[in-house]
């Protein structure tokens, strides 16, 4: 198995939306439905708009197993406009959107991959803070995915409808 990771732009949007769908559909298959809902994230206009404007104002990073794509990430200057209520962080940063990987490829390593690859693209742009956001609620493994890829937790918020959230970050 070899990972690889590539840019990917606009053309890339429907294989993103089905990535999202397939988090959906194994969240709901485990009765977690707290973070994304139980309808394909594809079907909903609000996601499709904020996927697009992610990949139309920073860059997308494939990674892909063999070739096939396996999980996403988009990588631009700031949190956007859903955020805007957290304090700003008095520097520049570069801000993670929409990591999600093909449920088939789970444990493959390949998000991990994509985080040590946007981890790299900040460093090589010259800033130091990486920033990413998550749903915090349920067991907890969403915000320990991110601490054992180097990140710290910093704001918690709520978000629309009691949703928990938590923002991290990672110096690099």
């Amino acid at each position: 198995m070899s990972i690889t990771i590539r840019e990917g732009g606009p053309g890339d949007i429907p294989v993103i939306l089905g990535m999202l769908d397939s988090c959906v559909e194994w969240l709901v298959g485990q009765g977690r439905t707290g973070q994304w809902g139980t309808k394909p994230l594809s079907q909903n206009p609000r996601t499709v708009e904020s996927v697009t404007r992610n990949v139309d104002e920073g860059s997308l990073f494939v990674a892909e197993v063999d070739g096939v794509p396996a999980a996403c990430l988009t990588l631009t200057d700031s949190p956007g406009p859903s955020l805007s209520h957290l304090p700003p962080p008095g520097e520049p940063e570069r801000y993670i959107h929409w990591l999600a990987s093909d449920r088939r490829f789970k444990g493959h390593g390949a998000g991990g991959a994509l985080l040590a690859h946007a981890a790299e693209a900040t460093r090589r742009a010259g800033v130091s803070l990486l920033r990413v956001d998550c749903y915090a609620g349920d067991d907890g493994k969403l915000v320990r995915f991110y601490e054992t890829n180097g990140f710290v937790r910093t704001e918690a918020y709520v978000g629309t409808n009691d949703w928990p959230g938590q923002v991290l970050a990672r110096r690099v």
